[in-house]
């Protein structure tokens, strides 16, 4: 039979094309912003609304996603997640209206949701514990971070010689391969655990997520004053004071607030929100900075993020020999200081206007960056007993996604108007924001971690598989 044959290695080949294709979506449509302004005459908050529809839906969904999976078959749910990924890409190729865009934007992150954690479940599902999963999950990662940092050159050549329709119509042919080796090699899906779903805390999350990103775009044209922002605000609030309320009392929450007793788990999730606040904002600031200020094409701006983009994949590979000898808090505060000297020098690029003036700075926040991603990913996984391994990691993983989200968000705010000063003078604070942020993370991280964690991971390690401690990948 044509879809009956199991091979790890087919799976092992579907998960990564499931998990790259994701990561691919998240950093491609940057190069396209000033295509995508001059082709639906829009302002900076549609384009904020197109890079963050996409990971709005992934991040309120992530840890659902991963729930359905669990319950009715993970290779079942992450073959729908390629199906609707596949036509949500069609509809964004298609799409002649920045509604129509945003909209299929949001499905295709529903469809992500459903892939990635999923992707996860079927590879150990396919391999056995130990170093054979460990290699197939590091193979994961790794094809899932070469796909986030190649996003802006493959992104840029598309944009400049076939259009900004061709970063999304790419996804058809990686969708239908990657359906056809889920079908042909993923095992059939044994039977599910019959835990029940916390929709109430899932509805609550989307709400307090979309009516919080909807306000911070929208007062970019709308003003702080108006009513529609403030009910948005008022709406933020409310449901999420809702959402933890009904997670303190359900038997079965999405988000356990239990694991927020454990201050490692704590603030390795506040790092995963700064970490991606600052790279996400960052990446959708020098892409209008190079299109718009500097006049760069697609594919030149897709070129000049290779400083930042190649040091993010030497630098994970480093981090992890790292933290055995130096330990998760040193390479926290490391990572998270370096970052923030990079964004410090970028206050004088900002200033100066020049693309030499933002090399170093560019390598030196990627390479800050890079350290802390895969530090504050196992250390978490350290910190928690392996039964909740998967929800922590799940949770970090959303804690990075909003995180990213926010900073979209918040910088599209500060550099509103594309006027030359006054862009420069939003970028100038938007750098300025991220340096006391990732310097205040970097104090957390020193202050807060205990010693067992600064001494490193390696006793931790032995208490957790190899490939659970590794779960979820440790790109960005």
């Amino acid at each position: 039979m044509l879809f009956s044959r199991h091979s790890p290695r087919g799976t092992l080949a579907a998960s990564a094309l499931g998990f790259a294709v994701v990561l691919l979506d998240v950093s491609v449509v940057n190069v396209a912003l000033e295509a995508l302004r001059l082709e639906f005459a829009t302002d900076i908050a549609g384009l904020q609304w197109v890079v963050n529809a996409y990971t709005l839906a992934f991040a309120a969904l992530l840890l659902t996603s991963g729930a359905l999976g669990d319950r009715f078959g993970a290779r079942r749910v992450f073959s729908w997640g390629f199906v609707l990924f596949t036509l949500a890409s069609l509809a964004c190729g298609i799409a002649n209206e920045l509604a129509t865009l945003v909209v299929a934007r949001l499905a295709q992150g529903v469809g992500a949701a459903m892939l990635v954690p999923n992707s996860l479940s079927m590879l150990q599902k396919a391999f056995q514990p130990g170093e054979e999963r460990s290699r197939a999950v590091g193979w994961w990662g790794a094809v899932g971070g070469l796909s986030l940092a190649a996003g802006p050159v493959v992104g840029g050549l598309l944009v400049t010689h076939l259009g900004w329709r061709s970063i999304f119509l790419m996804n058809l042919p990686i969708g239908l391969m990657g359906l056809f080796l889920t079908l042909r090699f993923a095992a059939p899906d044994g039977e599910g655990h019959r835990r029940c779903l916390d929709w109430p805390g899932q509805v609550a999350a989307v709400i307090a997520l979309a009516s919080l990103t909807a306000s911070l775009i929208e007062a970019s044209s709308l003003g702080w004053s108006d009513i529609r922002v403030q009910a948005g605000l008022l709406l933020f609030i409310v449901a999420l004071a809702g959402f933890i309320w009904m997670e303190s009392r359900t038997k079965t929450p999405m988000l356990p607030l239990t694991l927020f007793r454990n201050p490692t788990f704590t603030i390795s999730s506040v790092t995963g929100v700064v970490v991606n606040f600052a790279y996400y904002g960052l990446v959708f600031v020098l892409s209008l900075f190079f299109q718009i200020q500097q006049q760069l094409t697609p594919q030149q701006t897709g070129l000049a993020f290779l400083p930042m983009t190649i040091v993010l994949v030497a630098a994970n590979i480093v981090a992890g020999r790292l933290m055995t000898r130096l330990g998760a808090r040193r390479i926290l505060v490391l990572g998270l200081g370096l970052a923030a000297c990079g964004y410090l020098l970028m206050l004088l690029a900002s200033i100066d206007g020049r693309y030499g003036m933002l090399i170093i700075p560019m390598l030196m926040a990627g390479s800050g960056i890079a350290l802390t991603i895969p530090t504050m990913t196992n250390a978490t996984m350290s910190s928690v007993d392996a039964s909740r391994a998967g929800i922590a990691s799940g949770v970090l993983n959303s804690a990075r996604q909003i995180g990213g989200m926010l900073g979209v968000a918040v910088f599209g705010y500060l550099v509103r108007d594309t006027a030359a000063q006054a862009f420069r003078h939003g970028m100038y604070e938007a750098m300025v924001l991220s340096v006391a942020l990732l310097f205040l993370g970097g104090l957390l991280c020193f202050v807060g971690m205990p010693k067992v964690i600064q001494e490193g991971i390696a006793a931790s390690e032995k208490k957790l598989r190899p490939a659970t401690l590794r779960k979820h990948g440790h790109s960005t």
